[in-house]
């Protein structure tokens, strides 16, 4: 309740006054109090999502009033990654120029995000580009590509990466992903049979076991932050091959197109 208050700039009575009319108006108990802290009820849990989306609308109604000005709310994914490497400065830029829009970020893998912004509940997603063709109610815009390197300990600095992949214990970047995919059809492509020690899906973490010396990885040469502290090489292949490439996909019929219009504006600088 505190921390409702805060947010909306009103005293907590405020807040329990406002929520008592609600529950008035509904006539069912939404929140009750157990100890210190406030816990839904099962009659707020069902209230709830409708709510969300009643506030979605509102948001809406003033962005179609406003129409000549770029406000509204933006439901938006972020895939592991872009989420940390380029959502920020993007967000930062969009911020500053629009500052009426308030932004819902969602995190989850790309296919997930797909099917999010597929079925309508996210406007727009920065994702890794599908593997297969999109439906006609979406788009995409890339934003970046990434190679193939190979991850080795600072101490194999000087060593040919082809040879490193044949020798060394592999850490491998998870095949089931969109983004592990390529490094796969990679070494098969080049008849290495890869000694795999570990498989995971998080890239950060592979570099800190690279670190470690729990073996070598090829993987796509994401954007910063790395990981702090870490004392490893990204060696280039002798062919330079696409690892993956990450872009923004968005539904066309989102009645938010102005808000994904600014967003893609905005990222395309970044990325310029």
């Amino acid at each position: 309740m505190a921390a409702a208050a805060r947010v909306l700039n009103i005293s907590p009575s405020a807040v329990a006054q406002q929520l008592h009319a609600l529950e008035r108006d509904v006539g069912a108990p939404l929140l009750v109090r157990v100890g210190r802290t406030m816990r839904m009820t099962e009659q707020g849990a069902r209230v709830l999502p409708p709510a969300r989306q009643l506030l979605r609308d509102a948001a809406d109604l003033r962005s179609v009033a406003h129409d000549g000005q770029v406000t509204g709310e933006l439901h938006l994914g972020a895939c592991t990654t872009p989420l940390t490497g380029l959502l920020p400065d993007i967000l930062a830029r969009l911020s500053r120029k629009f500052p009426q829009v308030n932004i819902h970020i969602q995190s989850a893998n790309s296919a997930q995000l797909f099917a999010e912004v597929e079925a309508g509940k996210l406007d727009a997603a920065l994702v890794l580009e599908a593997p297969y063709p999109l439906p006609k109610t979406c788009d995409w815009q890339l934003l970046r590509e990434e190679p193939l390197i190979v991850l080795a300990p600072r101490a194999m600095a000087g060593r040919d990466p082809i040879a490193l992949l044949r020798e060394q214990p592999l850490i491998r970047y998870d095949r089931t992903l969109w983004g592990g995919r390529s490094a796969d059809e990679y070494l098969a492509e080049a008849g290495i049979v890869p000694r795999v020690r570990f498989e995971l899906n998080a890239l950060n973490a592979i570099a800190m076991m690279v670190d470690r010396g729990l073996g070598v990885s090829i993987v796509p040469d994401w954007a910063p932050p790395w990981p702090e502290g870490i004392d490893i090489v990204r060696l280039q292949l002798p062919e330079r091959r696409i690892g993956r490439r990450i872009g923004i996909v968005w539904s066309r019929s989102s009645v938010r197109t102005r808000l994904v219009a600014a967003l893609l504006q905005e990222s395309k600088r970044v990325t310029d």
